[in-house]
C-alpha cells in the first residue's frame, strides 16, 4: 500500500524550524512553484522567495521561506533554507515597516542600480512574510 504522508523538514542554517510527517506541500521554485505529494519522483531544486504550505490531512499551514534548496528523496523533503519563519513566528508590524521602507527607496532607484535588487528581494520577503502570517488569520 502507498504511503499517505512524507516526512518534512525545513531547516536554515540557524535551526530544525519544522520535522513533520505532511500529505503535500507546494514551495516556491526559483524557476517557479512546484508541488509535492507521497511518492514523487526525486529530484533537486533551487528556492526562490515565497511561501511553503504544507498539508495535514485538511489543515493546511505556511512558512516564509527566502532563498535555499529543496531535495525530495524517498519518503522524505528537506528544504534547507536561508531564511524561514513559521506563520505563528512573524512580526507582522516590522515586516509592514519594511515593506514601506523597500517602498520608499524603489521609488528613489533606477533598474541599473546596484542596490536595485537587494531592495527588490527585500520588498518581496516582506511581502511574504505578510501573506503568510495573514494566512494564519
Amino acid at each position: 500500500m502507498a504511503e499517505k504522508s512524507f516526512l518534512l523538514e525545513v531547516v536554515t542554517p540557524r535551526r530544525l524550524v519544522l520535522s513533520e510527517k505532511v500529505d503535500e506541500i507546494t514551495a516556491p521554485g526559483e524557476l517557479g512553484e512546484f508541488g509535492v505529494l507521497p511518492g514523487h519522483i526525486p529530484f533537486f531544486a533551487t528556492l526562490g522567495i515565497g511561501e511553503v504550505m504544507y498539508r495535514q490531512g485538511e489543515s493546511k499551514r505556511y512558512i516564509a521561506v527566502s532563498w535555499g534548496f529543496a531535495e525530495v528523496l524517498g519518503n522524505k523533503v528537506t528544504i534547507l533554507a536561508e531564511i524561514a519563519e513559521l506563520d505563528t513566528e512573524i512580526d507582522v508590524e516590522r515586516a509592514k515597516r519594511k515593506k514601506e521602507l523597500a517602498e520608499e527607496k524603489l521609488k528613489t532607484m533606477s533598474a541599473d542600480d546596484k542596490d536595485y535588487l537587494k531592495v527588490k528581494a527585500s520588498l518581496n520577503k516582506a511581502m511574504t512574510r505578510m501573506i503568510v502570517a495573514g494566512r494564519r488569520m
